[in-house]
Order: C-alpha cells, then structure tokens, then sequence
C-alpha cells in the first residue's frame, strides 16, 4: 500500500530550555499542598484524543501506562513486570501473515495495579483500548501504532501478546498504547464508536475515581482554569508527598508571573510556565526568593503547515519559508541565546540524533530564488504574486497570551514580509487552538506550537 499522503508540514524553530521555577521558602516535606501554574488548560482527559502537554502534564500524576521512559531516557515497566527482550523470550521474530518479518511481542502487567476505584487494571483494559484504537471511526491515537500491531492475544488477565508487522529496535515500548477502564468506558464506546470522544467518561465524569490509575486522582475540575489531584487511596505504590496538589491554569505569561510574586502559585512548570527570556528576568530582579532551574528538554517550537493548501503544497515555497527565516537572531534577539536552533525533530542529546543532517540556514537569495521558480514574483506592494494575480499569503495562528510565542509569530511574519511573504496573524486562546481548531483542522495556513520528542526519537517521513 503506498503511504498516505502527509497533510501537514513540520519546521523546526528552537528547542526549548525550561525554566521550572519554585518559590525558595517552600518546603515540600512539611507542606500538605502545592500548587503550581501552567499556560494551557487540556482540551479533553482521555489519555489518547488529542495530543496536548498540558494533558500529558496533569495526566503524568493520575495515570500509570505500562512502560515509560524515565529521567535517564531509559525505558522501563510501570504497569508491567518486565520489559520483554528477544534474550528473555518476552519477544521472538516471527513471519506475518504477509510473509513480512515481524515480531511477536508479550508483556505481563503487575499485580497490585488497581483504578481508583480498586477494580484490577487487567487486559481486559488494553483489549478496549486496542478494540477501540483499531477502529478508524472513533479516531483514537497513535494511528501508526495500531497499524502496525496487527493482532492482539490476551492469554490471562494480566498477560497480553501484540503481534507487530515489522521488526524495530523499540519493541519493548507502548508508547501511548495505555490501559482504558473498560468497566466504565467499553459500554460508551460500544454504543457508539463515533461519538465516544464526546461520550467518554474521562470528560463527563472527570472525577470517577476508576479512571485514575497513578499516585493521584483528580478530584475536582474548573473548565478553563484548574484541576486538583488528591492522593489516590487505591495506589499500592510510595506514597506521594503531597496530599493535594492544584494545577491551575494561567493562560497569559505577565498574569502568570504577577501570581507567582503575590505568592498564589508555589511552582511554574518549566515546559508550560514562563519562557526563559521572562524566567531570566525575573531571577535578575528578585534575586534568591525563587529556585529557577534550567534544563534542556525535549519540547521544540514548530510550525505545521496545511499540505492541501495550494501555495503551501509547493515544496519550493515552503522550503523557501525556511531559509528566509534568521533563526540564529531569533534565539540570540529573544530567548538570549539560551536555547538551540532545532534543525530536526530529534534532539542533539539523543542517541538517534544525526549531527551531519542538513541544516537550513538563513539564505534569503537562496529563498528568493525558490519562490521565482515557483512562479511567485514581487508584487508593487512587495507581497509576491502568481500568474493568476494571487498573493502569496496565508493564515498564521498561535497560541493568544503566550507572550514568547507571539513574539517569535510576529519575528517570523516581518522575516517573512521581507521575502515577499503575507503571513496573516491571528490567535486563539490555548483551549481553543487545541480542542477546536488544530484538533479538527479548522486551522487554514500555518501554526506555531511546541511538540515533545521522546528518546530514542527515529525520524519518519
């Protein structure tokens, strides 16, 4: 079968370096609470619709998927007992049905796993999230993972075999392929797979606690600003440190750091607090009152770009969008040259990472050159034009009150503009972007956001 054509483009902009910000007065062991400031508020709960960090982020406390690379970068089991290996037998190639290399692959889940509600988390919860991730109506991700996992076998409640078309040296990783409880969402699903990401009890019953399988659960939500995760009674695991802690959410940076100084908020998150230029500032001006650590990570700015919009199918204007942007200046001008240009989506820390990969400087003759090839000439306002009359313009989204992130948008439209390019701007609330425009491609140009890489990232086109 020959690949689907891919609808979007992805240019890397900067890997983020985040600042994680913690109040110095604070002291976790003798406090009961904490609560902590992120920019964006998820648009959904249910762990596979819509791929979101600020979702990830509150989910990271109430959930526990079966494996999970931790602070090392290395994989290893959560909700399993061990990582199948070819050596231990848990993996063993095998020949699909097709006649292709493939590999048979079995994981056995850890006994005290329980929900939130102290039923088992057993197979009978990835048998629903495999049932339902293989059905192409209820769209739920990672769509290549259920491509490639073509048949699941569940021998007991706790022991489960994928067979996979293909042999890769990840095997032993789920990813997102996570445990769904099907003692409260396979009814819904089952009644009407189309209209289970509206149905799902992780939006409409938020706070069940059988949906919650990690050291917390979340107990109360308000829609647009804040969630508050208690400790999960039916976690057999350490305890955690906190009995509550409230995540809530401060869609403007300036609003964001005007509570943390007033002493609402004891922590900013690195990946979705304050961008470094902003965290800089205020360490210089506040001195020692807060903990500001900096870490390299895993997020990069990007911009996805609508393949099926006529202009931006053209490889040569989108090529030249690239090398007609300064991005060096950019993280030198506004991010004081903390950060790193991304020259792909795998970060330089990786192991995957390939540092003789063509990069895209700034070239604007070299970007100019393109767009005359493309037919795409300047016009006498200095917007280039096709034959037919048509600027060469298109819509530019990003997130509203993100001060960093409109600042870099507005950057990158006067680079632009230089090159004979009308990037129109206009933003949207996190909330919005997310849940409505990205998610059901409402979006008609091009869009600015950050995306993870994981390790062990491998590129594919």
């Amino acid at each position: 079968m020959p690949p689907r054509p891919r609808l979007l483009a992805l240019l890397g902009l900067a890997l983020a370096m985040p600042a994680v910000i913690r109040s110095a007065d604070a002291q976790p062991a003798a406090r009961d609470s904490l609560t902590i400031g992120i920019i964006q508020y998820p648009s959904t709960f249910h762990p596979n619709f819509d791929a979101m960090a600020a979702k990830s982020y509150v989910l990271g406390f109430a959930r526990r998927p079966v494996t999970a690379y931790g602070p090392d970068w290395q994989l290893a089991c959560m909700a399993c007992e061990t990582l199948p290996t070819l050596e231990n037998g848990g993996a063993v190639r095998e020949t699909t049905p097709e006649g292709k290399p493939g590999l048979r692959v079995t994981w056995r889940l850890r006994e005290d796993a329980r929900w939130g509600d102290g039923t088992p988390v057993t197979t009978a919860d990835l048998r629903f999230a495999y049932d339902a991730g293989r059905s192409a109506e209820t769209g739920i991700g990672p769509a290549e993972f259920f491509r490639s996992a073509y048949t699941m076998e569940v021998a007991d409640a706790r022991s489960f075999t994928l067979h996979f078309d293909r042999v890769t040296f990840d095997f032993a990783s789920l990813g997102d392929f996570q445990p769904l409880p099907a003692h409260i969402d396979r009814a819904r699903w089952e009644a009407e797979p189309r209209a289970y990401r509206n149905r799902t009890a992780y939006d409409t019953e938020t706070t069940n606690p059988g949906l919650w399988s990690g050291p917390y659960r979340i107990t109360a939500v308000q829609p647009g600003a804040g969630v508050t995760l208690e400790r999960n009674e039916a976690w057999r695991g350490p305890a955690p440190a906190f009995r509550r802690i409230q995540v809530r959410t401060i869609e403007n940076t300036a609003a964001m750091e005007a509570q943390l100084l007033a002493g609402q908020l004891d922590m900013v998150a690195g990946e979705l607090g304050l961008p470094v230029e902003q965290a800089a500032a205020l360490e210089r001006r506040t001195g020692q009152r807060f903990r500001i650590e900096y870490k390299p990570g895993l997020i990069y700015e990007h911009l996805d770009l609508r393949l099926d919009q006529p202009m931006l199918g053209d490889r040569r204007v989108r090529q030249a969008l690239l090398l007609a942007l300064d991005r060096a200046q950019i993280v030198a001008r506004l991010f004081e040259g903390r950060q790193t240009v991304a020259h792909t989506g795998v970060n330089p820390l990786d192991p995957m990472h390939d540092p003789a990969t063509p990069d895209w400087p700034h070239d604007p003759a070299r970007a100019a050159a393109l767009l005359d090839e493309a037919g795409w000439r300047p016009g006498p306002d200095g917007i280039r034009r096709n034959a037919a009359g048509e600027k060469l313009s298109f819509e530019f989204m990003t997130t509203a009150g993100n001060r960093a992130r409109e600042q870099v948008q507005q950057v990158m439209a006067a680079m632009w503009k230089q090159a004979g390019i009308e990037a129109r701007i206009r933003n949207e609330p996190p909330r919005v972007l997310f849940g409505e425009t990205l998610s059901r491609r409402r979006f008609t140009g091009a869009a600015l956001f950050a995306w993870i890489s994981s390790p062990e990232n491998v590129p594919r086109t």
